[in-house]
């Protein structure tokens, strides 16, 4: 699979509620979505600079669907946490599709 097919098919599987297998789920995303961060940074210079930021964004993102795991938030506490989460996933995942382009941008 291609790099735009990748990034297509982790955004079009990003879970939008909280569930036992929905926080299973994205944290399967995240990694696979690592992956192809991996992948980008290593085409060429351009993309090696670009990269490093979502990988902060992913650290982020983990930190809130942990949290909305947690045994002392309340049902709609861990629903919006998982909510942000699998948006600022959704805006990360956009972002790099924008940026990426067709794989051959340089500079």
């Amino acid at each position: 699979m291609n790099i735009s097919s990748a990034l297509t098919a982790l955004f079009d599987r990003i879970p939008r509620r909280h569930t036992a297998d929905n926080i299973k789920e994205i944290n399967s995303i995240l990694a696979e979505y690592e992956d192809v961060l991996i992948e980008i940074e290593a085409i060429n210079n351009f993309y090696e600079k670009a990269i490093p930021i979502y990988f902060d964004t992913i650290e982020n993102i983990k930190e809130t669907v942990k949290n909305s795991n947690s045994n002392k938030a309340s049902k709609k506490g861990k629903d919006d946490l998982f909510d942000e989460a699998s948006c600022a996933l959704k805006d990360s995942i956009e972002s790099v599709i924008d940026m990426y382009g067709n794989g051959k941008k340089t500079g």
